[in-house]
């Protein structure tokens, strides 16, 4: 590769970070469609930046090219996900991007949605533009992650957050779970709900803790996600904060177990109830996942208790797992864990998990994997 093609790698890896870093101010507000952040340069400098801000209105490249401060005639693009080429609630971006008059256009990932991918690639080339498809396809690929799957499998992708001690604790034997993890830890925590457009906890949670479940950050636009609680009996109750459909929609899956009359109280509360099937005495959990890809639900997050986590592993639903670790050792054989219900029986059956990144957050640990 000569000198001038290394420069030009690195300029192109580095006006798609920036890309990139624009999509993820979208977060939160643009689900199921995917974070897209789009720069174009003229003459080696940015002359217009954007991102698809909300579901159903304009698209990164578009909102880049109203920002632009001269002509795109004849400008370069970064966009960090393949211009679309069909009508959707907005027109096709591949075909702005034509009569706009951009001479190359740079792409980090193609969209494997069936009514693009590799169409807006074929269309711009066809046009005799010159198309660059890869640069930092990996970063791209991983904050698209929840949207690639559900638009592959009309599913949401599922995570696990669990937040515990060194040995592996959430709790201590009395039930004193606040805090295991430190102020920074529970922050990163409440970014994660930002990026999923549900969150799910067991009855035991709302019971015990009485959560809104919502995003708490400081000087920061949130929308809170939609709250999904199990409840196979509706053991609610009906003063609980989680039934506040003012802070974010609240929906729960329960079973025909429950009383009718319940199941009308919370419907006039404006709570969605979800009656689903029991499999081995619980709530159907690939019957309800099934349910919520049907309604559009891209995402789920998953902040149950060790029951609740497990019975999501044990039914192979999980797709990843954020484990926050603290340096504190609590002990007792009655404390909670992370991970219970009845468990594997043996190691042959278990969930390695796999693509392992750490981070640390002050003296906590991050770990993220997939399974």
């Amino acid at each position: 590769m000569t000198d001038r093609k290394i420069q030009q790698l690195k300029f192109d890896r580095k006006m798609m970070r920036n890309s990139l870093r624009l999509a993820k101010k979208g977060c939160g507000f643009v689900a199921p469609n995917p974070l897209v952040g789009a720069t174009i340069i003229k003459n080696g400098k940015i002359i217009g930046e954007g991102y698809h801000q909300k579901f159903g209105e304009a698209h990164a490249e578009i909102n880049a090219i109203n920002n632009a401060t001269e002509s795109v005639q004849d400008a370069t693009i970064y966009v960090s996900l393949e211009p679309c080429s069909h009508q959707g609630k907005t027109p096709a971006c591949s075909l702005a991007l034509i009569q706009n008059g951009f001479k190359r256009v740079v792409i980090a990932s193609l969209d494997p949605n069936p009514l693009v991918s590799g169409n807006g690639v074929k269309m711009l080339k066809q046009a005799g533009i010159e198309v660059e498809v890869g640069i930092l396809e990996k970063e791209a690929l991983t904050l698209n992650e929840r949207f690639f799957k559900f638009i592959q499998t009309r599913k949401p992708f599922i995570a696990i957050k669990m937040a515990t001690s060194l040995d592996g604790k959430i709790a201590t034997f009395s039930g004193d779970s606040k805090w295991i993890t430190n102020e920074k830890s529970r922050t990163f925590a409440h970014r994660l709900r930002l990026q999923y457009s549900s969150i799910l906890v067991g009855i035991n949670t709302v019971i015990t803790d009485d959560p809104n479940l919502n995003v708490r950050l400081k000087n920061t636009k949130v929308k809170n996600p939609l709250r999904i609680i199990l409840d196979s009996k509706l053991q609610i109750p009906l003063k609980s904060k989680i039934l506040n459909i003012s802070i974010a929609p609240t929906w729960i899956a329960t079973t025909k177990q429950s009383p009718s009359i319940k199941i009308k109280q919370l419907e006039n509360l404006g709570v969605k109830v979800l009656v689903c099937p029991k499999k081995e005495g619980k709530i159907d959990l690939n019957f309800l996942t099934e349910k919520l890809g049907n309604e559009g639900i891209d995402s789920l997050l998953v902040e149950g208790g060790g029951t609740v986590n497990f019975s999501f592993a044990k039914e192979k639903l999980v797709d990843k797992v954020y484990a926050f670790i603290a340096p504190k050792l609590i002990g007792g054989k009655s404390a909670k864990t992370g991970m219970e219900g009845d468990g594997f029986a043996s190691l042959s059956e278990v969930i390695e998990l796999k693509n392992l990144s750490y981070k640390r957050i002050k003296n906590d640990l991050l770990i993220e994997a997939y399974t």
